[in-house]
């Protein structure tokens, strides 16, 4: 998992930054929208089952940065973690900030539909609000959700690869559930995940390469 640290000017920057616009312009000029309404509405019409509706709410509310901020409080606390615990605290507020400014020039709203399934147990979070916009808290593109769980799962994969070199991709299940489960409560359109785990992977990749991450993978001789 090591070789999704890369450098600004490396190929991956590039080809993730390129791939991150032309998501962007295909949400801004609307060519998604048809394909983004129908899916919301297939999730608005399977929702009911009460095991599955208040699981895929667990999911959702675990992508709150708060929470996400205590863990890695934690992180920073411990010695033997504290580098990972610093990126990651990094990259969370970093990742909160720019969704929130992305969503401001982007202006698109969530999905307007009611949840049709079992009544959540607590309100659902919405999501980063985009920075000095009117309305912003109804922002859609990118889903910082998505973009934190992303960061989160690949930050803890970086920090469990070398004991566990395959077991650490299973991390990758995080944002992925993460993101079903925003467009499951009707709280994003797919094409807003899949903006916001772009952004995540680009996000980490960097930051790690900069903080020097991978240097804690060596092994000690």
């Amino acid at each position: 998992m090591q070789k999704w640290i890369f450098d600004i000017r490396s190929r991956p920057f590039f080809v993730l930054a390129i791939s991150f616009l032309f998501v962007a312009l295909l949400v801004y000029s609307k060519t998604t929208q048809q394909f983004d309404e129908s899916t919301v509405l297939f999730f608005q019409s399977i929702a009911g089952n009460p095991i599955f509706d208040i699981f895929m709410q667990s999911v959702t509310e675990a992508g709150d940065v708060f929470y996400m901020l205590a863990f890695g409080t934690v992180l920073v606390i411990i010695k033997k973690t504290r580098k990972i615990g610093v990126v990651l605290m990094i990259l969370l507020v970093l990742t909160t900030l720019l969704t929130g400014y992305i969503k401001c020039g982007i202006d698109r709203d969530r999905p307007n539909l009611t949840f049709l399934g079992t009544p959540f147990l607590i309100e659902s979070t919405q999501d980063t609000f985009a920075l000095f916009c009117e309305g912003g808290a109804n922002a859609s593109f990118p889903s910082g959700h998505a973009s934190r769980a992303t960061v989160f799962g690949m930050v803890l994969g970086f920090a469990l690869s070398q004991k566990f070199p395959r077991g650490c991709y299973l991390l990758l299940l995080y944002p992925i559930l993460m993101s079903i489960s925003r467009v499951y409560v009707l709280q994003h359109f797919p094409m807003d995940v899949i903006g916001g785990i772009i952004l995540g992977i680009l996000l980490t990749g960097v930051v790690a390469k900069k903080a020097k991450l991978g240097k804690i993978f060596e092994l000690k001789t």
